[in-house]
C-alpha cells in the first residue's frame, strides 16, 4: 500500500502541475502552439535518456530512483511558486521560457521515474496476483492523472501559487512513503555497459511481435486521439467555462478510469484480452470524435468519462502483458522502452494536438485524431494477429505469451 499511495501522490502532483503549467502558459501567450511545446519539451528528454534510464533501473535500487525523481519535481514546483510570487523581484518572473525550461526538468525526472516504478510493482506481489495488482495500481495512476489534475484546475481559481505549493507537498509526501518502502533488492551480476546491454530492452520487445503490437497500439492511438493539451482551449473558447470547468474536464476521464479499474480488480480479464484491448482503443477514438464535436459541457464530460474507462482497459492489458512476459533482470530496460511509447503518446501527443489545432482549430484537431485512432485499431487487428488472438480462456493466465519466458525466469543470454 505504501507503493500505491506513493504513486498516487506522485502522479497527483505531476498532473496538477501540468494542468497549472498549461493554463498559465495559455494565459501568458494565448497560443495553441505553445501548449503543444509544453508536451514536446517533456518528451524529448525522455526519448534521449530512455536507454540510460532503463539500464539504471536494472542496476540501482528502484525505490531510491523514484524518491530522487520526486524530490526533483518538488524543487520544480517550488521554483514555480517563487516565479509566480515574484520572489526576489518586484513582479512575477514567470515566463514562457521558464515554463518550457521546467517542462524539460519534468521530462528528465519522469524519464527515470517511470521505468523504475513500472519495474518495481511486480516485485511486491506474487505472479498469480499480477493482473489484479496492475488494475489496482492503475487505479492509483488514474486517480492521480486526471482526477487530481482536475482538482488542480479547481485550485487554480485561488491562483497558480496555490497549485504549485500543493504539488510540492504531494511530491514530498510521496518521497517519504517510497523511502520507507522495503523490498528484496538483489544486485544483478556485474557486466560491462555496452550498446548491446543498453539496447537489450528494445531488442526484447522487437522480437515479441504481440508485445510490440500492444505497446505500439497505445502509442499511435493516444498520439492521434489525445485532447488533453487542448482542454484549456475547449474550456475557455468552446464550452465557455473557467478554471473550474477545466478541472471537471480533466477529472472526467479519471471518473471512468477509476470505475473501470475497480471492476477489473474485482473481475480481472480472463479471455479474449487482445480483442478487448483493440475494442477499447476503438471506443476511445469514438469518444474523442464525440468530444470534439460537442458544444454541450455535460456531453463533453460524459464522452471524456467513457474515454477514460476505455483507456484504462487498454492500460491494464498492456502493462500486465509487459510485466508478465519480462524477466525481472530486464524489467527496467523493457519498462523504459514502454515508457517511451507512453511518453510519446502523451507528451508528443500533446505537441501533435497543439500543432494540428494551430492549423485546423481545436475541433478539427480532436475529430481528425479520433478518426485516426479508429483506423489504427482496425489496422492493428490485421497487422498484429498475435496480439488480436490472445488466448480465449484456454490458458490459466490469458496474458502469458505462448513460448515466452515465465514471469521471473532468467533472461536470455
Amino acid at each position: 500500500m505504501r507503493m500505491w499511495f506513493a504513486r498516487l501522490f506522485g502522479t497527483t502532483g505531476n498532473q496538477m502541475l501540468m494542468v497549472a503549467v498549461g493554463w498559465q502558459m495559455y494565459e501568458l501567450t494565448g497560443s495553441a502552439w505553445d501548449l503543444g511545446l509544453v508536451g514536446l519539451y517533456q518528451f524529448v528528454p525522455a526519448l534521449l535518456l530512455t536507454l540510460v534510464a532503463g539500464h539504471v533501473a536494472d542496476r540501482v535500487h528502484r525505490g531510491r530512483i523514484i524518491a530522487a525523481c520526486l524530490v526533483t519535481q518538488a524543487v520544480v514546483a517550488l521554483i514555480l511558486v517563487a516565479a509566480t510570487q515574484g520572489w526576489g523581484s518586484s513582479a512575477s518572473w514567470a515566463s514562457r521560457e521558464l515554463l518550457l525550461g521546467v517542462s524539460v526538468l519534468l521530462g528528465v525526472a519522469r524519464a527515470f521515474q517511470m521505468p523504475a516504478q513500472q519495474a518495481l510493482t511486480p516485485m511486491l506481489v506474487p505472479p498469480a496476483m499480477l493482473p489484479r495488482a496492475m488494475a489496482f495500481s492503475s487505479a492509483g495512476y488514474a486517480g492521480g492523472r486526471d482526477w487530481r489534475a482536475g482538482t488542480g484546475g479547481v485550485i487554480f481559481v485561488a491562483g497558480a501559487t496555490a497549485v504549485y505549493a500543493t504539488c510540492a507537498f504531494l511530491f514530498a509526501t510521496g518521497c517519504v512513503l517510497i523511502s520507507v518502502l522495503r523490498y528484496d533488492h538483489v544486485p544483478p551480476p556485474r557486466e560491462p555497459v555496452s550498446l548491446r546491454t543498453l539496447l537489450a530492452g528494445a531488442e526484447f520487445v522487437w522480437q515479441r511481435k504481440a508485445l510490440l503490437g500492444a505497446v505500439s497500439l497505445d502509442l499511435f492511438a493516444v498520439l492521434l486521439g489525445g485532447a488533453t493539451a487542448l482542454l484549456p482551449m475547449f474550456a475557455k473558447d468552446i464550452l465557455h467555462v473557467g478554471p473550474w470547468g477545466l478541472g471537471l474536464l480533466r477529472a472526467a476521464p479519471a471518473a471512468g478510469a477509476l470505475l473501470t479499474s475497480a471492476v477489473l480488480t474485482r473481475w480481472p480479464l480472463d479471455r479474449r484480452v487482445g480483442h478487448t484491448m483493440l475494442a477499447s482503443v476503438a471506443l476511445y477514438g469514438l469518444c474523442m470524435v464525440v468530444f470534439g464535436l460537442s458544444t454541450s459541457f455535460v456531453l463533453s464530460l460524459v464522452a471524456l468519462a467513457v474515454s477514460g474507462g476505455a483507456d484504462m482497459v487498454s492500460v491494464v492489458v498492456r502493462q500486465t502483458l509487459v510485466q508478465i512476459e519480462t524477466p525481472n533482470a530486464m524489467r527496467g530496460r523493457v519498462s523504459a522502452v514502454n515508457s517511451v511509447f507512453i511518453g510519446a503518446s502523451n507528451q508528443l501527443g500533446e505537441f501533435e494536438s497543439g500543432a494540428t489545432a494551430a492549423l485546423l482549430g481545436p475541433v478539427g484537431s480532436v475529430v481528425a485524431g479520433g478518426i485516426g485512432t479508429l483506423l489504427v485499431a482496425a489496422w492493428w487487428l490485421k497487422g498484429f494477429p498475435a496480439l488480436a488472438q490472445r488466448p480465449h480462456g484456454s490458458l490459466k493466465n490469458p496474458f502469458i505469451f505462448p513460448g515466452g519466458p515465465a514471469c521471473g525466469s532468467p533472461p536470455a543470454a
